[in-house]
């Protein structure tokens, strides 16, 4: 059977719910010192939204017929020169910490990923959560 073709409205949709829930990790975070569970799912939490983040912006493009790209840097480039995220440092900053995370091989890495998660890339996300929003009405 095939897969129903997504939308931009449906990645948005599955991007926002995913959010809420790394909000809620995030909030949580705030209120009590982390478990190592905890940790675990806050990282995984983000990894799918900030990927939901990607997809929506693949779909929106393809929606005017732009071609596919390449990879998320590609992506995020162009996000940035159409006013869809307002800190493309920071949104490649986000690429190259999920690059760099590899839950196999624990390193003091996760607690400076952990923090940039709480204190810089969900805050990213929710501007981009409002920017697509206001593109899409």
């Amino acid at each position: 059977m095939k897969a129903p073709e997504l939308s931009c409205e449906k990645c948005f949709e599955d991007f926002r719910e995913s959010l809420e829930e790394l909000g809620q990790l995030v909030r949580e975070s705030e209120k009590h010192s982390l478990t190592d569970s905890h940790e675990k799912r806050l990282i995984r939490s983000f990894e799918v939204t900030h990927e939901l983040a990607l997809n929506t912006i693949g779909e929106f493009f393809r929606k005017q017929s732009r071609p596919p790209f390449t990879g998320s840097r590609d992506a995020t480039v162009e996000a940035f020169n159409e006013d869809l995220i307002d800190d493309g440092k920071g949104w490649m900053d986000m690429i190259i910490d999920r690059i760099k995370y590899n839950p196999l091989y624990p390193e003091e890495f996760d607690h400076i990923f952990l923090s940039n998660i709480k204190k810089i890339y969900y805050r990213l996300l929710l501007n981009f959560e409002r920017k697509m929003k206001e593109k899409l009405e």
